[in-house]
């Protein structure tokens, strides 16, 4: 079995939506970016816990999985947020531009079609906050046709926590013909 992709996405996992009152956790510090799609005087404030960087690169360097941004951040994931994550740049799922009102305009996450194309029959573990029940059952349906699949799930105001980390490892050591943490020696990604 091939290793398994790590599929990342940003919004409501690297940066927790605000609450009520329009802040961010207090774990999270603000920056200012400007996204590809925007001018030099118009950024966009998001909030970022410096600790996730680490977190991630603890996980990408077991080798148990390749990263992959898949997030409507796209090619700004690795240029913008990543490097204030201290990660190196990797690849993104070239997902479009849909012009939707909803994250789910089918009943499920409109990410799922282009990333089920992209994926074939690849393992993946996918970390996302706005999964629906229809998520899981595709997720368990390419599970049980013999192309593992995790989705963790995140709370959209709190975002990634190290548990949710934890689970990705463990559950790639739980596949059949994969390596062991004590044994994986390199996913293929390069941080150069």
């Amino acid at each position: 079995m091939r290793v398994p992709y790590l599929l990342l996405d940003i919004d409501g996992v690297l940066i927790p939506f605000p609450d009520d009152t329009g802040t961010g956790p207090a774990s999270h510090a603000h920056h200012d970016v400007v996204p590809s799609h925007r001018a030099p005087d118009d950024p966009v404030t998001i909030w970022l816990n410096s600790a996730h960087g680490p977190l991630l690169m603890d996980v990408i360097r077991t080798g148990l999985v390749t990263p992959i941004w898949c997030t409507s951040w796209r090619q700004d994931a690795a240029t913008l947020i990543g490097p204030l994550l201290g990660l190196p740049p990797f690849p993104h799922v070239d997902l479009p531009r849909p012009q939707i009102t909803t994250s789910h305009p089918n009943g499920y996450l409109w990410k799922r079609d282009h990333v089920d194309a992209w994926l074939g029959d690849a393992p993946a573990a996918w970390i996302d906050d706005d999964f629906t029940s229809l998520d899981h059952e595709w997720a368990a349906e390419r599970a049980a046709r013999g192309s593992a699949t995790l989705l963790i799930q995140p709370d959209p105001h709190v975002g990634l926590r190290a548990e949710h980390l934890v689970e990705v490892p463990a559950w790639v050591e739980r596949l059949p013909g994969q390596p062991t943490l004590g044994s994986a020696t390199s996913s293929g990604f390069s941080a150069a």
